[in-house]
């Protein structure tokens, strides 16, 4: 039994050894994902789009809380389309694939697969809104994008991914404003509540924004290995894109007027920041809320009378509390079953043998720490839950200590480098708010800025890197 639990945990490379071949076995052997035969696209495998649909429900819950609806555009997006924002055209066109030809016709018109919607959008809003009764608008679409990227990660980086999209246009600029905010909180709850990792919240420069945006914001995750991660972004357009196409509306005083426009979007690179945050090197290690198995029955000795009586009845107790309950009652040694649920990431493990039945108990596993509880089984209805929201506490709190560690102050221009190159996490440091500085950051360093956090601090009169006054300090990160 020790010797396949070995054997299986064996197969994931350490994370201290070769982090990405960890997160590359952790995301196959745990059956996330599989490669298909076009580069950059792959399978999300059952397990792995069961976390995508936990995260998806946790969101629309919200988004239909506040006020949203969900719509679907098309797939592609006429090239005179596309190019009608000649700055939004400039950010994508070296990511987009085109259609130039359907059936055996070559078309008049090449089709651009989306990389984003907001010109399908902004089109569509043009023909339904006239006046101010029409606003505002709140719309969100779950949905692939296809972006042409030279290198590939699963779920990290992708030619193709899955994401959630919202576009919304208002009266006022107030109302826009207080939208892009918003939804951002409605990020950092999932964060805080469901994955069980902090993020840090801020402003984008203007050298990293959205191209056609005023403003964007982002939650930023720091990985295990020192990296960030832009986790999901919210966008504040202004009348930009509304003047591009004509979106306008007859507000109460009778003066036709542009609409505020907004745009937010977060995808299954979350996948891959619950990997690197939480796992370790025996595989993952899911937040329970999350989990799409959030315990698992093992039965020992299950041939013995009572057994699985025993364990059926506990999967039916679970199951009743809306509890993401799994009975393996195969022919695999329990030994192969504790590994294999301990490189999926499952939260708890309930073990059954013919002397937990004698006494009325059952071992409990936390996969956190692999504490074993022995519990009584009639206390299983009220101990489970409350072991869920203290596991997720615990692994929020574990995170949190991260960031906590790994975010360091730089004074001047050469500590900065030094902190960057021999320093896991985050580096803050005072900047003067030329794109000059960060150019030359990332050529100094190959970091970048990750975001101007609403909370402040003053580090430095100056920027470290050119000596001109500081204007905010930012955060910098190497980052995925």
């Amino acid at each position: 039994m020790n010797n396949q639990k070995d054997k299986l945990v064996k197969s994931i490379t350490s994370r201290d050894e070769d982090f990405a071949q960890w997160y590359t076995d952790v995301c196959r052997k745990a059956e996330l994902m599989d490669y298909t035969e076009a580069k950059g696209f792959i399978i999300y495998r059952p397990y792995g789009y069961a976390i995508w649909e936990n995260i998806q429900a946790n969101l629309d819950r919200d988004f239909k809380r506040t006020g949203h609806e969900n719509v679907y555009m098309p797939l592609v997006i006429p090239e005179s389309l596309f190019m009608k924002e000649a700055e939004h055209v400039a950010g994508f066109a070296p990511e987009t694939a085109i259609v130039t030809i359907g059936g055996k016709e070559v078309l008049q018109e090449r089709l651009i697969i989306r990389p984003t919607s907001e010109v399908l959008f902004c089109d569509h809003y043009s023909k339904i809104v006239s006046s101010y009764r029409d606003l505002p608008k709140k719309y969100n679409q779950w949905c692939s994008v296809v972006r042409w990227e030279k290198t590939t990660r699963p779920f990290l980086r992708g030619s193709e991914f899955l994401w959630q999209e919202g576009h919304t246009i208002h009266a006022t600029e107030k109302e826009a404003k207080e939208e892009v905010l918003g939804m951002l909180d409605i990020y950092n709850n999932l964060g805080r509540d469901l994955l069980a990792i902090p993020f840090v919240l801020g402003k984008k420069t203007d050298k990293e924004k959205f191209a056609g945006a005023e403003e964007t914001y982002s939650i930023e995750a720091l990985m295990h290995d020192g990296k960030a991660l832009q986790s999901g972004t919210t966008h504040y357009f202004g009348t930009g894109f509304a003047k591009h196409f004509n979106i306008t509306f007859q507000d109460r005083d009778g003066v036709l007027k542009p609409v505020y426009q907004t745009s937010w979007g977060l995808s299954t690179r979350l996948i891959g920041a619950i990997i690197m945050v939480h796992g370790d090197d025996s595989g993952l290690v899911l937040p329970p809320y999350v989990a799409p198995i959030q315990t698992v029955i093992i039965p020992i000795q299950a041939h013995k009378e009572g057994v699985i009586q025993a364990a059926e009845s506990v999967k039916k107790t679970l199951e009743s509390l809306n509890i993401r309950v799994k009975l393996d009652d195969s022919d695999k040694t329990p030994g192969w079953k504790f590994s294999e649920y301990e490189m999926k990431g499952v939260p708890l493990r309930i073990e059954i043998g013919p002397r937990d039945l004698e006494t009325g108990e059952c071992i409990v596993v936390k996969r956190i720490d692999n504490q074993k509880i022995k519990m009584k089984i009639e206390e299983l209805s009220q101990r489970i839950p409350e072991l869920f929201a203290s596991i997720h506490q615990e692994m929020y709190n574990h995170a949190l200590q991260n960031v906590t560690e790994n975010t360091r102050a730089a004074k001047t221009y050469e500590e900065f480098k030094t902190l960057i190159s021999t320093k896991p996490g985050y580096v803050k440091m005072m900047w003067c708010g030329h794109q000059e500085c960060e150019i030359k950051i990332k050529e100094d360093t190959t970091a970048t800025s990750r975001c101007i956090p609403f909370v402040q601090e003053h580090i430095t009169d100056e920027c470290p890197v050119c000596g001109r006054k500081a204007e905010k300090m930012v955060f910098f990160a190497k980052a995925y």
